[in-house]
């Protein structure tokens, strides 16, 4: 008879040998449950290591202690090692389970010197976990932390709604947006490997040892980046101050530039901002205009076409924050956005243009209302918190692009443009209206009474659409300097890449802000007529712009870390 003990105690040998005959099928269920299986095997040798199993290869990749007082760890690379093999990039996509196409470390190059004694360079990037990081500064919801031991940037995938700004905020292009998870993702330096004593998966996979993690003392790596030099062809590291420290012995011949440096291709035209930053400056527009005429035109016969401007301009409003979330990958979490109030300017214009829609409504109720009621008392003082909170939003979007650092986003240059839309849409808006009112309720009398109003509006839109067009323009004359600056680029784009948008753009400014405007003031004034033209000026206006907002999003140009050959 054969006891359970030595069946438990040598169970290959009562399933292989002889004596599997004599068992019972409960003594051979239970010998089979004490084979272990390959999988399982190898799981009990890997957790009886102490150290991971290839620690011995990459230990001295590693820094002895954790960082002190005052330091931070920081990705080290060594130049004159690095291949361009792309092994830390496969392995940061396999250990981290990202996506078929998504990328945390992407492999550059740097190219120069010489026919007779040419120049070349491949760098291997990551997040560069900044000292003072543009991304966890601008996002609206707290999605970011800097670890106040590690300095290790993460990002909270949990927290993000999928806005976008810090993809636009970065000078390194690290954040990169899921659009399946609705979110951006990014290096975290591996920190729960790292905390374990284990390198990230970059370490692990170089097989020239050309990435380590070191500990930086904060200020002295401050202090580095003060001097503004980090690679060639490299953002400015004052703006962030990133920690990554290339080293190499050679030395980098003076023409030595990214090998796409010269390639410029368009960028994301983000159409859901295309459409909210228009609308709501058309909005903001046409309120002004509205409130401004009934300060400078009173009894002048408008107070039949100010519910119409007033309900037009709303409606547009509240279209433009609706499109706006179309732009979010997580829509449903909008309501975080005020988290970052006292550091996002997203979270500001938010909010901005929230209480810009509340005194609207409030705003378009008291001229709908009776006259003389509770709400028309306070009519003046609502419109001018109308107006007030519309040109707070439109600061606070002149501020989103201003703080990206971008050549074409400045804030004077997105100012210009932000607030001359502004005025055009919103001298175009209250043409139409104002006509159309009259049309309706008196298409003879009430002609005569706005003329004088009507022609100052036609002149306002020729004046300012001439302006427009005129600082558009300008940026066309950077096609002659000799450098090639990022300005140059966007007018390469813009003749190249972009050049049917630019075409039409200009076309539509044109007609509708130029010619129409010098049709009705030497033609005939007749209320048919000059309905038909408002119309159409309003429609090639509001056209025109959408495009100019596609080229300011697609024509930019965005500062990244050195790339490779481009196609």
């Amino acid at each position: 008879m054969v006891s359970i003990a030595e069946v438990e105690a040598h169970p290959r040998d009562f399933l292989d040998g002889s004596q599997a005959a004599h068992l019972t099928p409960v003594d051979r269920y239970l010998a089979e449950q004490q084979e272990l299986t390959a999988v399982e095997r190898f799981a009990q040798a890997h957790a009886a290591a102490e150290l991971p199993l290839q620690a011995r290869y990459y230990s001295s990749l590693l820094p002895a202690a954790p960082p002190g007082p005052g330091e931070q760890y920081a990705f080290e690379v060594d130049l004159d090692a690095c291949s361009g093999c792309k092994a830390c990039v496969v392995a940061c996509n396999s250990l981290n389970g990202l996506d078929e196409s998504e990328t945390w470390r992407d492999v550059g190059l740097i190219s120069g010197g010489s026919d007779q004694q040419p120049f070349q360079q491949h760098v291997t990037a990551a997040c560069h976990h900044c000292l003072d990081p543009a991304c966890l500064n601008v996002c609206p919801v707290r999605a970011y932390e800097k670890d106040e031991i590690t300095g290790i940037v993460r990002h909270l995938d949990d927290q993000c709604i999928g806005c976008q700004y810090c993809v636009l905020a970065c000078p390194y292009d690290v954040p990169k947006y899921n659009s399946q998870r609705g979110i951006v993702r990014k290096c975290d330096m591996c920190s729960n490997r790292l905390g374990i004593g284990e390198a990230p998966a970059c370490v692990q996979s170089c097989p020239n040892s050309a990435i380590r993690i070191t500990t930086v003392a904060r200020e002295a790596a401050a202090e580095d980046c003060e001097l503004g030099a980090f690679l060639p062809g490299a953002p400015d590291p004052r703006q962030t101050q990133p920690t990554t420290h290339y080293k190499t012995n050679r030395v980098f011949p003076r023409n030595a530039l990214p090998a796409d440096y010269y390639s410029v291709q368009p960028e994301h035209a983000h159409g859901p901002l295309v459409a909210m930053l228009v609308l709501t400056q058309l909005s903001v527009g046409a309120f002004a205009v509205e409130f401004a005429g009934q300060l400078l035109w009173p009894g002048a016969g408008l107070d039949a076409t100010q519910g119409l401007q007033a309900g037009a301009a709303l409606f547009l409003g509240l279209v433009a924050l609706g499109a706006s979330t179309l732009h979010l990958g997580r829509p449903h979490l909008a309501f975080r956005v005020v988290l970052g109030l006292k550091s996002s300017w997203l979270s500001r214009e938010i909010v901005a243009f929230g209480a810009f829609a509340l005194f609207a409504a409030i705003y378009a109720a008291s001229i709908w209302g009776t006259a003389g009621g509770l709400l028309g008392a306070w009519q003046e003082t609502c419109g001018a918190a109308v107006v007030g909170t519309g040109l707070a939003g439109i600061l606070c979007s002149i501020m989103i692009y201003h703080c990206t650092g971008r050549a074409l986003w400045t804030g004077p240059s997105t100012a210009t443009r932000f607030l001359l839309t502004t005025a055009l849409l919103g001298l175009s808006a209250a043409l139409l209206t104002i006509v159309a009112a009259v049309a309706v309720t008196a298409p003879n009398a009430g002609q005569h009474d706005v003329t004088a109003i009507v022609a100052f509006l036609w002149r306002g839109i020729a004046f300012v659409s001439l302006a427009k067009l005129a600082f558009e323009a300008s940026l066309f004359r950077h096609l002659w300097t000799r450098q090639h600056t990022p300005l140059k680029r966007t007018a390469l784009l813009m003749t190249r890449d972009l050049a049917g948008a630019a075409k039409w753009r200009f076309a539509l400014g044109i007609a509708g802000g130029l010619l129409l405007p010098a049709i009705w003031l030497s033609g005939d004034r007749e209320t048919g007529a000059t309905l038909t033209l408002c119309a159409a000026q309003f429609g090639l206006l509001l056209a025109g712009e959408l495009f100019e907002r596609y080229l300011f999003f697609t024509a930019v140009v965005a500062p990244r870390m050195p790339g490779g050959l481009r196609t």
